[in-house]
């Protein structure tokens, strides 16, 4: 009988390795299905050209769910016809052109250069105001989450939509999981959007607010996709050794304006040697970087493209939608980056 017992004692302890060797622990990342394309529509100012302001970019997962990142200037307000459903708002941080201090009147108003954007939309922000209108989720990092309830609770919004993914955490809404990584980049919070005596003191005093990191993302979509959002940001040795490493990231949307974030060479470097992505979508060129839909010469955008080796490149057209396989390859809407004739 002590025989019997021992044997099957063995045989459930192999039972019980294989099921442990069979399925992944909790580090361990789950298998990706293939089911389903994501598609990411940028929004920009000047439909078919990728300007100035243009930060906007619309995911949504083969499930439905549908992200909005960065809304920025260049959305024009809760009422813009190409928002629809907004399930989730990312916010890499809080400068005027990510959050949205102020937000075009139409759609081609000013110069892809130089668009007007003379919409307020202080002191709630942009974002903000989407979201609540929306009834979205807003995810972000560091201390940003505490602005948004306050702006929530505020305006008739649910404080409790305010939700909050640190570094080395993730949040899974809508069947995404969401992880905050680090950005090099400055995260002020411009004192317009305190209203009262205490923002009136701040700005006298040239005070930002402090609402810690600036961030970037990383998405895991139903179908596998892993893609990375740069935000605003420098070299940083994470985006290999997180990014790359332990994500995995095969699609990236890389920040190239220089001054502010990294130039075309320094984004190049970022995406040819540390991310190694399949795709890359250029932003935050700061510049006119088409003139009708194609590349112009001479351009931040143009040397970036130039740059960039092994990843293909996707020039955000605004209002073109792109899809994207679980291996970052781009299935639909994406075209080689057309440059312009030179003279």
């Amino acid at each position: 009988m002590a025989r019997s017992f021992r044997i099957a004692a063995l045989a459930a302890f192999g039972a019980l390795l294989a099921g442990c060797a069979g399925a992944p622990s909790q580090g361990q990342a789950q298998a990706p299905s293939s089911a389903g394309v994501v598609k990411v529509t940028p929004l920009g100012g000047f439909d078919g050209e990728f300007c100035a302001q243009d930060r906007a970019m619309l995911f949504e997962d083969p499930n439905g769910t549908r992200i909005l990142y960065d809304p920025g200037r260049s959305v024009m307000g809760a009422s813009d016809p190409r928002l629809g459903k907004i399930d989730i708002v990312l916010v890499s941080h809080m400068h005027g052109d990510h959050l949205g201090n102020a937000y075009t009147k139409a759609i081609g108003a000013g110069s892809c250069a130089s668009p007007d954007m003379s919409v307020s939309a202080l002191p709630n922000s942009n974002a903000a105001n989407i979201a609540i209108a929306k009834k979205s989720k807003v995810v972000t990092g560091s201390d940003m989450p505490s602005f948004f309830a306050a702006k929530f609770r505020a305006n008739g919004g649910n404080p409790a939509d305010s939700i909050l993914a640190r570094f080395g955490g993730s949040v899974t809404v809508g069947g995404v999981r969401i992880a905050t990584v680090t950005a090099m980049h400055s995260n002020g919070l411009d004192p317009e959007y305190i209203p009262g005596e205490m923002g009136k003191a701040m700005k006298d005093a040239g005070i930002w607010g402090s609402v810690g990191l600036a961030t970037g993302y990383v998405l895991r979509f139903s179908n596998g996709l892993v893609a990375y959002l740069s935000g605003d940001t420098g070299i940083t040795a994470d985006q290999d050794r997180v990014v790359r490493g332990l994500y995995g990231a095969k699609l990236a949307v890389m920040n190239i304006g220089d001054g502010f974030t990294t130039g075309p060479a320094e984004a190049a470097y970022v995406i040819n040697d540390l991310v190694k992505p399949a795709t890359v979508i250029a932003s935050h060129a700061n510049e006119a970087g088409t003139v009708g839909g194609k590349v112009r010469p001479g351009s931040k955008t143009e040397a970036f493209i130039k740059a960039v080796n092994g990843a293909s490149v996707v020039v955000p057209l605004s209002g073109r939608t792109m899809e994207f396989d679980a291996a970052g390859k781009c299935t639909a809407g994406c075209s080689a980056p057309a440059m312009e004739a030179r003279p």
